[in-house]
């Protein structure tokens, strides 16, 4: 089943299609899409991932750090489905 994200990049939504065989997550395709490069993030969030309890934790901080970077309202949809906002 085809797939794409439907997301707002500062304050603009956007669309792309989305493949797990390209991408582990929708945070890792949009940030592909946006041209971030998410070095410094990835050794964050390993390091709160080693010091975390919980999984809360870890996805708490990748939501924030998406947030700061401009990022809100990441969708996975399927080809038959459109965001309410787009």
């Amino acid at each position: 089943m085809a797939r794409h994200i439907s997301y707002k990049y500062k304050g603009e939504w956007k669309k792309i299609p989305f493949s797990y065989d390209k991408y582990p997550d929708s945070y890792e395709a949009v940030a592909a899409a946006e041209s971030i490069d998410l070095t410094a993030f990835r050794k964050m969030e390993q390091q709160v991932a080693m010091t975390a309890k919980g999984t809360g934790a870890l996805k708490d901080y990748r939501k924030n750090a998406f947030v700061k970077m401009g990022f809100s309202e990441i969708l996975l949809l399927r080809d038959d489905q459109e965001p309410f906002n787009l």
